[in-house]
């Protein structure tokens, strides 16, 4: 005689849609699809009235404009980005910093890039400026001059990526100590840190300084220190 939960052996079938496919509308690999058939076309990124009082300003010192849905991506010769910065913010409106950052590119030339994101708030306009400088000569004209707001910016990029802006008034570490002879963001810089470079705090409060990154890696899991109560839930902590 079956029992109760032997009568029906026959697997359970529910007809269930699959899990929806994600739209991706541009790769690398792919033309960019026109501005009218791109959904992160936005008014506000297509400023080509503006890109071009930049070249008429600027002439040369504009090496090369990039478009994205509509988006403007400006790249300045580096010892003009001041100049560009001071014009768009005194001709064209552009008086808002929103942010600036640096990038590593990896390259044997122009390795480094900095960006700056502009915004015209009353005509609600954005564009962003690029400058790229190379490994050996990693050094750009401060624009806190012109914006007060990229006095925090420029530090980090210096503090992560090692870029110099001349100019700034107060051109220190941001987060790293001032002795310490790395830049994190460095595609060279280890995931998990360079051993002995940065003394961190003891393991445990009766320890020493750790001089490894990465410890509970390198020397098992932290010991319990004697304030902190036995997890219920261990089987073999001592």
């Amino acid at each position: 005689m079956l029992r109760d939960h032997e009568k029906n052996t026959a697997p359970l079938t529910v007809d269930a849609p699959g899990p929806e496919t994600l739209k991706f509308h541009f790769t690398p690999v792919d033309p960019p699809k026109a501005d009218a058939a791109n959904p992160h076309a936005k008014a506000s990124t297509n400023v080509p009235e503006v890109v071009e009082a930049l070249k008429a300003h600027l002439g040369e010192a504009v090496q090369h404009v990039e478009v994205y849905a509509g988006e403007y991506t400006v790249f300045i010769a580096r010892e003009r980005i001041v100049d560009a910065c001071r014009f768009l913010r005194t001709e064209q409106g552009f008086t808002y910093f929103a942010d600036a950052g640096g990038i590593d590119r990896f390259t044997e030339e122009e390795r480094f890039e900095v960006f700056y994101n502009l915004v015209n708030i009353q005509d609600r306009k954005r564009i962003r400026l690029k400058v790229r400088v190379d490994e050996d000569d990693p050094t750009v004209p401060s624009v806190t001059g012109v914006y007060r707001a990229a006095n925090w910016n420029e530090r980090e990029v210096y503090d992560m990526l090692g870029i110099r802006f001349e100019g700034h008034p107060d051109l220190r570490r941001m987060y790293m100590p001032e002795d310490f002879e790395y830049h994190p963001q460095r595609k060279e810089f280890p995931l998990l840190g360079i051993p002995g470079s940065l003394p961190l705090p003891p393991r445990v409060p009766e320890g020493e300084l750790t001089l490894d990154p990465f410890a509970a890696a390198h020397q098992g899991p932290t010991p319990r220190s004697y304030q902190e109560p036995r997890s219920p839930l261990a089987q073999d902590e001592d």
